[in-house]
């Protein structure tokens, strides 16, 4: 297995005529590029998903949902991935096309690209947009309820409240 590994990425030396050399170096630039970019979103993918410690040290970051938040880190982690696989892929496959005197355009990676880039900023305004929205919603209850904490007659109220048996609280 390994050596079927070693000997699919093992290349000869190439004869340097024309533009060959640069091509090559042009080719490893632009695999460089699609693995800064997927290492970001990567690395994006992991701060948002360690938002989620933090919010119990913040309350500004408590309206922060779990469950979107772990999707919205999935969703930058697999892209990330998605974009190294393909700048790996794309690599090679120019590599053999150089060798073979041929280019081809990469029309779908650069359409994957855009796609991605597009979706996940919709998905991530919904998301901002859904928070704030929840965010609001729970200081409008927090507003409207009466404050225990500060007010110690309220706090006695409930306590009572809450020792009567329901019985006689009914009636």
């Amino acid at each position: 297995m390994l050596s079927r590994l070693t000997r699919y990425f093992r290349v000869d030396p190439i004869a340097n005529t024309g533009s060959v050399a640069r091509d090559l170096l042009a080719s490893e630039r632009t695999f460089l590029a699609w693995a800064r970019t997927g290492l970001g979103f990567i690395a994006l993918g992991v701060a948002l998903e360690k938002v989620e410690a933090l919010a119990a040290l913040s309350p500004t970051l408590l309206h922060l949902s779990d469950s979107r938040t772990k999707i919205a880190a999935g969703v930058l982690v697999a892209s990330g991935s998605l974009c190294v696989g393909h700048g790996t892929i794309r690599y090679f496959s120019t590599l053999r096309h150089i060798q073979e005197g041929k280019f081809r355009p990469n029309t779908g990676g650069v359409t994957l690209m855009a796609v991605t880039c597009i979706g996940i900023a919709v998905a991530g305004s919904l998301l901002v947009i859904e928070n704030e929205t929840e965010k609001a919603k729970s200081e409008t209850t927090r507003n409207e309820r009466p404050d225990t904490q500060n007010n110690p007659s309220l706090r006695r109220s409930s306590l009572s409240a809450l020792a009567t048996p329901k019985a006689q609280r009914s009636s």
